[in-house]
């Protein structure tokens, strides 16, 4: 890029900042002397919001054919990583739940059990598209749904041998050590989580047996699939166009940044690139990191079908913070 095009770039970027930044306080400091402490914070969230969708808009506007370059990405990411393994298993799934539903409106520890496994089978997004099924249906209680919404979230098992085991690793060692980690610790929370909160019956829902369950299924699994889809392809173009803005402004920036944001952003495209730029034993605990926390992608997913069933999701939040900690720490122990 010539200097007069670089130098144009950071003029147009710092000063519609700084205009941006004034506007915004201005308009925070309005909202703090007219409206209550809550309002004021929602009207910053909702300044803030537009800040950062505007800073992205003036991105994608400058830096055009490497976005188009990061949706490539995030189409091809989609394609080859996450959707043969997850489209037949959510197709499965939704099948499954409607052929054993249960006419009742106490929550069992069965029901709890066959949950956990679905997620554990279908991967993310899967558990969260079971879990707003089953509260729709009445088969689970809404404070029941917001813990298992944290509980029930792992990776696919075909993701994990077939993704991270063979193609990142090479191996499926890792993803055994993992899995068996992270499900036996999950199994035991879920069965403290059925203590702490114990079925109390609700209204009794009346069951209507779905004539075209299979059909049915194949329709209540698109807007899922579309959902995993759409974001990665966002998160992955936004990372990209983010990651070429920062180096023509900063030149250079150091690796492990640009690691971690495309973690933090898309976990598929995290791992990938973690993958080609390191090595050692701290890549296994990094993967772990990455496999635990996720990614803003998936969050949003869950977010997004928790929220159509009105599921709470400060449960979720605080589950995922604690499986954060404590899953990079127990692999550490176990593992290594």
């Amino acid at each position: 890029m010539a200097p007069f095009e670089k130098n144009f770039i950071m003029y147009c970027t710092s000063y519609s900042s700084v205009r941006l930044i004034i506007f915004c306080r201005a308009y925070i400091s309005l909202a703090l002397d007219e409206t209550n402490d809550k309002k004021s914070k929602r009207a910053e969230c909702i300044i803030l919001s537009i800040l950062l969708c505007l800073s992205l808009i003036i991105l994608l506007l400058l830096f055009p054919q490497v976005a188009h370059e990061g949706a490539d990405l995030g189409v091809s990411l989609f394609m080859d990583a996450l959707f043969p393994y997850l489209l037949p298993y959510l197709i499965l799934t939704n099948w499954l739940i409607r052929l054993t539903a249960q006419p009742t409106g106490k929550s069992s520890f069965s029901l709890f059990f066959k949950t956990y496994c679905i997620s554990a089978v279908g991967g993310f997004p899967t558990g969260a598209a079971t879990i707003a099924h089953l509260t729709r249906q009445g088969e689970l209680q809404k404070k029941q749904a917001a813990y298992l919404l944290g509980i029930c979230h792992s990776p696919s098992p075909l993701f994990m041998f077939g993704f991270v085991g063979m193609d990142l690793f090479g191996s499926t060692t890792f993803s055994w050590n993992y899995l068996l980690l992270l499900h036996s610790f999950s199994l035991i929370f879920l069965v403290i989580i059925y203590l702490l909160i114990p079925a109390t019956r609700t209204t009794v829902y009346e069951h209507v047996v779905d004539p075209q369950p299979f059909t049915n299924s194949i329709k209540d699994s698109i807007p899922t699939v579309l959902i995993v889809a759409s974001t990665i392809v966002f998160f992955t173009t936004i990372y990209t166009v983010f990651l070429y803005s920062t180096d023509v402004l900063f030149q250079s920036l150091p690796q492990v940044f640009e690691l971690f944001v495309a973690g933090a952003l898309e976990m598929t495209n995290g791992l990938f690139l973690v993958h080609q730029h390191l090595d050692g034993s701290m890549l296994a605990v990094i993967t772990v990191l990455f496999l635990t926390t996720q990614s803003l992608s998936i969050h949003l997913q869950v977010i997004v079908i928790a929220r159509g069933a009105g599921i709470a999701l400060r449960p979720y939040i605080w589950i995922r913070l604690l499986y954060s900690i404590l899953m990079p720490c127990l692999y550490l122990l176990f593992f290594l």
